[in-house]
């Protein structure tokens, strides 16, 4: 079983950057396709960018301009750069790791979710 893990979530004021960190297995491992979602209280758990497709790494709509998405220079590390911060952001954030790709669209790997980290977006 390869673990995921993520760090960097914290309390941020309005307007406020982060940088979440995954991990994923140990250095040998390579994370190819991975997605980051998040699940607000009393919202379903939802998309927030995927990387590793045939195209560019796509993002939600409610992150795009203000989110992006890159790889460490361990292959086995993404992270996820969110900018301008909103209050709606606010959620813990999950790293899903050896998702597939199919029609442009990541679909998560349910073996490989990490425990997710709290990202509250507060003044």
């Amino acid at each position: 079983q390869v673990q995921v893990v993520e760090s960097g979530g914290g309390l941020v004021q309005p307007g406020g950057s982060l940088r979440l960190s995954c991990t994923a297995g140990g250095s040998w491992f390579t994370i190819n396709a991975m997605g980051w979602f998040r699940q607000a209280p009393g919202q379903q758990r939802e998309l927030v960018a995927a990387i590793g497709g045939d195209g560019s790494p796509k993002f939600a709509d409610s992150v795009k301009g203000r989110f992006t998405v890159s790889r460490g220079d361990a292959k086995n590390t993404v992270y996820l750069q969110m900018n301008s911060l909103k209050p709606e952001d606010t959620a813990v954030y999950y790293c899903n790791a050896l998702g597939t790709w199919h029609d442009g669209r990541y679909y998560p790997n349910l073996g490989y979710w990490g425990q997710g980290t709290q990202v509250t977006v507060s003044s």
